[in-house]
């Protein structure tokens, strides 16, 4: 029998009422020392987590429930997502690079320096319906040995980047005016992106221009506990954000509409499941999973 806790939602807005699931959480695995980047892939139906400190990514299988290590080491990897053809994209933070990990298991770099410069530790990832892959570069590999290795930014700055269809050409920055670039998510439509700056507290809002570049970034939303991390969308748009006392969720138009509450800090989160309803959320040592009334975004492509 699963381990199970009380499922506890915090409505603060009527919008928010039904967005409730089961009456108890699912703990799926537990014993780690920071989960982060949840992927999920629907053929295999299973879950692929980092756990960071431990150098380790792992999966937990949907069919059996048992978890089992799918890669160590695994270069501190952080965020993960599943390209549209189904292959893992990890940030990885010790090697300081964005790898893909290809159907036959092998490693294929996308990128590890701009202008020849190594990045500081790729964080959090998402790829746009035309491939294009695009990630967050904050310190937080580099900062101690903890999470990476201890070393000084050759680039100086955190930033948030763009790669070409499949990972081609050189990556080119799109923001540069973060403290601690994290989580990214796009809108339904794709033209806009989510972005949460975990130093600062707050997710900014950007306007897509072209597929390539981004304008505007002001600040969406604040966040009332801890900070924001991972941020991912429902099929309404509605933005599910990773926060210190748990799931904050917000409706398109920025209003905070209600919580999910975890016993510990939300690092990350993704939807699964055969009808993607299955909310799956990396918090601390462990990770859990709730069935929702409402489904994950379908994106173009």
């Amino acid at each position: 029998m699963r381990e199970t806790i009380p499922a506890t939602f915090e409505v603060l807005d009527e919008r928010f009422r039904g967005c409730g699931g089961d009456r108890r959480m699912e703990v799926l695995a537990t014993g780690c020392r920071w989960t982060e980047g949840p992927a999920y892939f629907p053929a295999g139906r299973y879950l692929v987590f980092s756990d960071i400190p431990n150098d380790r990514l792992l999966r937990w299988d949907e069919t059996t429930g048992s978890v089992g290590v799918f890669r160590q080491p695994a270069r501190y990897a952080n965020g993960h997502t599943v390209d549209r053809q189904g292959r893992l994209v990890s940030c990885e933070q010790g090697e300081r690079r964005v790898t893909r990990t290809e159907h036959d298991g092998s490693l294929t770099v996308l990128a590890d320096r701009y202008q020849g410069q190594r990045f500081n530790s790729p964080n959090d990832v998402v790829e746009r319906a035309d491939g294009s892959i695009w990630f967050t570069d904050p310190a937080y590999g580099i900062d101690t040995d903890y999470e990476g290795h201890r070393a000084e930014s050759e680039i100086g700055a955190c930033h948030v980047y763009r790669l070409g269809a499949g990972g081609d050409g050189a990556p080119q920055i799109v923001a540069d005016d973060f403290s601690r670039p994290n989580g990214l998510a796009f809108s339904l439509d794709e033209h806009r992106l989510y972005i949460s700056d975990s130093e600062l507290g707050h997710i900014r809002l950007f306007e897509v221009l072209d597929g390539r570049r981004l304008a505007g970034g002001a600040v969406f939303a604040q966040c009332s506990a801890g900070s924001f991390d991972g941020l991912r969308l429902d099929s309404a748009g509605r933005i599910w954000a990773a926060a210190g006392d748990g799931v904050h969720c917000f409706d398109p138009d920025g209003t905070l509409i209600g919580k999910l509450l975890i016993p510990e800090t939300v690092a990350n989160l993704v939807f699964g499941g055969a009808q993607r309803n299955y909310l799956f959320i990396c918090a601390t040592t462990s990770v859990y999973g709730l069935r929702l009334k409402v489904s994950g975004a379908r994106y173009p492509g």
